[in-house]
């Protein structure tokens, strides 16, 4: 009998399409892209497979399943429940199809903080001309500075490779990498934050939220860095306690900071991070560039083929740790 890869709903256009083409790709596999609840209801227990959320009433009606794609890089929280850590269902996701948009992003926040941005923004929209010291004032010399990049997977790789060309040493923390890859001078686990928090001129998050993330930026971390350091959240906005970071922003304990992403998304528009000196705020955009959609199929099908020839899957995610 073929293989079935259930497509939960909601469907949308694109949903639909991939469908079709995913059966196209795979005619050996039976694709099934069920509108309603109703419908994936009558599926999942025959699916080998599936794309998409699954709820808890759902993944108890599955007997076959083996294999579940995520529909995001880090899906929200609660995607992750105890029942679908606890069942044997190995889950993949999208993560490596962002790392050259928001690598770009990365060292946007990096150089607009080294050549004095977040002061001269404010300026411009005062149309105030105001210059700083010619040799001391609003630049950091990338070639005697420090990057300290937390999560050095494919985004942290790439960021670390583009840090580097620009003259900055790169020092690595992942709880799973080993290797050093292109551009980082050093590596460490995750448990050596602390003790490379002072190095750092900037200190760069690409981590999902965890567990073990959740909150991990707080005062006292912040208080760790030097004064003159710039802290950068591009991962995810659970990781860091925004009233802490406010905190520390006013105490002067660090220069400044450049966000994508919030505890709470919108930030509230009476927040006091949208007014602060030294913050450069984007509204969660750092992954957003040409080609996305396109390589998010191309996983599907590549995982879609692997699954099908009992191969090795890609983005395997270790779901305890929801990443």
């Amino acid at each position: 009998m073929p293989k079935t890869l259930l497509m939960l709903p909601p469907q949308g256009d694109k949903t639909r399409d991939w469908a079709r083409r995913l059966a196209a790709a795979h005619p050996q596999a039976e694709i099934i892209a069920p509108e309603t609840m109703e419908g994936a209801e009558q599926a999942i227990a025959g699916a080998d497979a599936a794309y998409g959320t699954i709820p808890p009433a759902l993944l108890a009606r599955a007997q076959n399943l083996k294999w579940l794609q995520a529909p995001q890089a880090a899906p929200p929280a609660g995607f992750y429940y105890p029942e679908l850590v606890a069942h044997p269902v190995e889950i993949t996701n999208f993560r490596e199809i962002y790392n050259d948009h928001i690598g770009a992003h990365i060292l946007a926040f990096v150089l607009a903080f080294a050549r004095g941005f977040q002061v001269y923004i404010p300026q411009q929209m005062r149309r105030e001309w105001k210059q700083a010291e010619r040799e001391t004032g609003d630049v950091v010399n990338l070639h005697e500075a420090t990057a300290l990049i937390v999560g050095v997977g494919g985004i942290g790789s790439e960021a670390a490779r583009l840090c580097a060309a620009c003259g900055m040493t790169v020092i690595g923390l992942d709880e799973r990498r080993q290797d050093k890859p292109p551009g980082v001078a050093e590596m460490y686990r995750a448990d050596a934050l602390d003790a490379q928090l002072p190095r750092a001129d900037f200190v760069i998050l690409t981590v999902p939220h965890t567990p073990e993330t959740e909150g991990f930026m707080n005062r006292t971390r912040f208080q760790r860095m030097k004064k003159t350091a710039f802290f950068i959240n591009i991962g995810r906005g659970m990781t860091t306690r925004l009233d802490d970071l406010v905190a520390a922003l006013q105490a002067g304990e660090i220069a400044g900071a450049g966000l994508d992403v919030y505890e709470k998304e919108p930030l509230p528009a009476d927040h006091p991070l949208w007014t602060m000196p030294g913050v450069l705020l984007t509204p969660h955009t750092a992954g957003h560039g040409p080609y996305l959609e396109e390589r998010r199929f191309e996983v599907l099908s590549d995982n879609t083929r692997r699954f099908l020839a009992g191969e090795k899957l890609r983005n395997v995610v270790e779901k305890s740790r929801w990443f």
